[in-house]
């Protein structure tokens, strides 16, 4: 069903869940004072266009949004250090984005008109793994959690724009959103998996240390870019991912990394292959202590699974860049030992890499 937009100029201590809390630990508290909210929104817009992504779309001057339009100068060849006016103590300023050409993005806000195809992607959402794995699929648990993924949005953020609104969506209802590139979670199903990805558990598959795909198989990446000088690289201590095209910044995303207890694997690795709307090998065990048990459970695919709607194998068992069930941590909470994106994040780098690209987490 199309989607249906029309232009608006009116301006305008997230808890994990359970599940989160083991795969992925805790979330630390907001801060910061309410900034210009369409000034912000508009450079966030912007540079999540430009695929430096700010991270959920807040109307705020984050520390995401602001190393993002560090990296695209540096892509530009301008200055590669960290975007100005950032303030004291941590907290982020106004930047200025004189440079920029940023009446481009007009309007900043648009009106959308949710869909029938929106509202099937909500459904039932048990509240234990066990139950989980019972189900067919692991859908949002509401409409405002479908529509703030589709526009990569903050959810408090899309209630502060549509003011009692968001708790009781239905088809045909109007919501102001960020004039962005809309997700939608059913096109990870058009990309090809990779040929490494069983049924088993996209984080199950076998080591293999060569990372080229099985013989006569493409992975997911293969057909949607020309990734023959593509690689990958991981900034642990800025929790940002960068993406380089014979060794051309091109693009930038948040993510979360590995925790003290199980770190992301520090090193130079290749992708296995991709794997799409993925089962995964719930294995607390694993989680908990980097041991694999016989006790687990095999969660089904959706955009509530702990990894999300994509996989990204490296050439290390039960390692990967993946998806998640909850953006608001990416950046905040440690994942067990793989990298963390949002879903809208997760399926533009998997568009961008295949087998054999390299992984660099540093």
């Amino acid at each position: 069903m199309p989607i249906i937009v029309r232009p608006s100029f009116v301006a305008a201590f997230l808890l994990p869940t359970f599940f989160v809390a083991h795969a992925c630990g805790a979330e630390a508290g907001k801060s910061g004072k309410k900034p210009d909210v369409e000034a912000a929104t508009r450079l966030q817009v912007f540079l999540d266009r430009a695929e430096f992504a700010p991270g959920k779309i807040d109307g705020r001057h984050g520390g995401f949004t602001l190393k993002a339009l560090a990296l695209y100068r540096q892509a530009q060849g301008g200055n590669a250090g960290p975007a100005e006016n950032e303030t004291k103590g941590g907290k982020a300023g106004a930047p200025d984005v004189s440079d920029l050409d940023m009446d481009k993005i007009d309007p900043v806000f648009v009106d959308y008109t949710v869909t029938e195809a929106d509202m099937k992607t909500v459904g039932e959402l048990a509240d234990t793994v066990p139950a989980q794995a019972k189900q067919k699929s692991l859908p949002y648990k509401n409409a405002a959690e479908s529509i703030a993924e589709k526009f990569h949005m903050d959810r408090d953020f899309l209630s502060e724009l549509n003011p009692g609104k968001t708790e009781s969506i239905k088809a045909g209802d109007s919501l102001r959103v960020p004039n962005v590139e809309p997700f939608d979670p059913s096109a990870a199903k058009r990309l090809e998996p990779g040929s490494e990805m069983g049924a088993k558990g996209a984080n199950d598959i076998d080591d293999k240390s060569d990372g080229k795909p099985a013989e006569g198989k493409k992975s997911a990446g293969e057909k949607h870019s020309n990734t023959g000088g593509t690689s990958v690289k991981v900034d642990v201590k800025t929790n940002m991912l960068s993406v380089f095209e014979n060794d051309k910044l091109i693009a930038a995303y948040p993510v979360t990394v590995g925790s003290a207890q199980t770190q992301s694997p520090v090193g130079d690795w290749t992708v296995r292959g991709v794997a799409m709307m993925p089962d995964f090998r719930y294995d607390e065990a694993m989680l908990e202590k980097g041991e694999r048990s016989e006790n687990f459970y095999l969660l089904p695919p959706g955009p509530n699974n702990l990894v999300g709607v994509a996989w990204i194998a490296l050439n290390k068992k039960g390692i990967g860049l993946h998806g998640t069930s909850e953006p608001d941590t990416i950046g905040r909470s440690a994942s067990h030992g793989c990298v963390r994106l949002a879903n809208w994040d997760i399926v533009r780098v998997a568009a961008k890499v295949k087998a054999g690209v390299a992984v660099s987490i540093h």
